[in-house]
């Protein structure tokens, strides 16, 4: 069986698919030398509130231009926003099927004293992937000294290759940004993880997808959120059609 390898940037709480991406991983590498991009979902998430999604954030100290996620630090407003999304889950999920156990896993992971960016996220989806019984080993990109300006696919290459993969694996997103030749010249493979069409039961009608894994906690045992994890289409292919360019293997 072919080893697989992902990577996706450290992202806070993320929705389901990224859990489908760890467990379907026999290695899952954070990407915390990326460069951190503001508005994106590193450090805010979205829950279901009075009956409509409602954003979260937890904000970060001012940074300079460029820095990576690893470099980033969470506010020192912290301790209430911490606070403050613990009450909204309190009274948002008040009458979720799970809501003691999920409200005892999100307020551990909040407790934690971990206040680099990269770290905490880090900290927490271990902590929810112990939870669910996912046992994908996690890595670090910066472990591996890329250097800065690294081409994304000659990244995932080397990463891949560090790991002893012989198999990279991707959220649906990336099909038009790489092209199975450019592995296929390295002796990898590409593959793209798609979650299939899925609901649960979440109180709301019409079902609101693509929200926090916390959601789905909330409204589902860890064994349901286990068969939700194998829920997902491994394509091939790329919308790309230009095999131009092929980064150089190593």
């Amino acid at each position: 069986m072919p080893k697989v390898v992902s990577l996706m940037q450290p992202y806070l709480f993320p929705y389901l698919g990224y859990f489908q991406l760890i467990a379907a991983s026999d290695a899952f590498v954070l990407g915390d030398d990326l460069q951190y991009a503001k508005g994106s979902w590193i450090n805010r998430n979205r829950l279901l509130v009075d009956g409509r999604p409602s954003l979260f954030t937890l904000s970060l100290r001012k940074g300079r231009f460029g820095e990576t996620i690893g470099e980033r630090w969470l506010s020192d407003d912290y301790p209430r926003q911490a606070a403050t999304l613990m009450k909204t889950l309190e009274q948002a999920y008040a009458r979720a099927p799970w809501r003691d156990s999920v409200l005892e896993l999100i307020g551990a992971i909040l407790a934690s004293p971990e206040r680099n960016l990269a770290c905490f996220n880090e900290q927490a989806l271990r902590a929810i992937c112990a939870h669910l019984g996912i046992a994908t080993p996690f890595h670090r990109s910066s472990e591996f000294g890329l250097p800065q300006g690294i081409d994304k696919t000659e990244r995932l290459i080397r990463v891949t290759q560090a790991l002893a993969g012989d198999c990279y694996l991707n959220t649906i997103g990336g099909l038009a940004l790489y092209r199975p030749s450019d592995f296929e010249a390295c002796g990898l493979k590409l593959r793209f993880l798609g979650m299939d069409p899925l609901e649960y039961p979440q109180r709301q009608v019409p079902f609101v997808p693509s929200l926090s894994i916390i959601d789905v906690l909330m409204s589902n045992s860890p064994a349901a959120v286990r068969e939700l994890l194998q829920r997902f289409t491994l394509i091939e292919g790329s919308l790309r059609h230009s095999d131009q360019c092929a980064p150089p293997c190593l």
